[in-house]
């Protein structure tokens, strides 16, 4: 990991996590890690202890589900769990306009609203989970309980 000045994305980011008493600090990559995979290797731990930060589209509203990294979502069972008619994953200008972040750096906080969050139940199985923040070079450890404090999410299965 590199030592550098955090970009702007991961700087907001940095302050929402302090702000809302999050244990871990934004740590930075010489590189983007803008997968599970990549996170994982970088960080020598587990894929599934990489907490996936993907927005969907439920009925045209954002939804944010943060997922282990070795879960792939079931939309129809996240979409039965909103109690919405479908859930598709965002093209990044809705997941930009949701999140002000892009696609491989999307983090669990710091957007211009609040999203409704679902949080994997899975994740609860790492300590710590790694999750992006705000910007692709970038990551901060968490843990389930404080996932699901930092965003209000609702702890829910999504996985396949």
């Amino acid at each position: 990991m590199a030592e550098t000045t955090l970009p702007a994305g991961a700087q907001q980011v940095a302050e929402v996590l302090a702000a809302r008493g999050a244990r871990g600090e934004v740590r930075t990559f010489a590189e983007p890690v803008p997968t599970a995979a990549a996170a994982a290797a970088q960080l020598g731990c587990e894929v599934g202890a990489i907490a996936n930060s993907l927005v969907f589209d439920a009925d045209g509203e954002p939804v944010l589900i943060l997922t282990s990294g070795a879960h792939r979502v079931d939309t129809a069972r996240v979409a039965k769990e909103l109690g919405v008619a479908g859930v598709r994953r965002a093209d990044p200008d809705f997941v930009r306009e949701a999140t002000g972040q892009r696609i491989g750096g999307v983090a669990p906080v710091g957007h211009p609203r609040p999203l409704r969050t679902l949080v994997d139940v899975w994740l609860q199985r790492y300590d710590p989970v790694w999750a992006a923040a705000g910007h692709p070079n970038t990551v901060f450890p968490t843990s389930f309980e404080e996932l699901v404090r930092l965003t209000d999410g609702a702890p829910a299965e999504v996985g396949d």
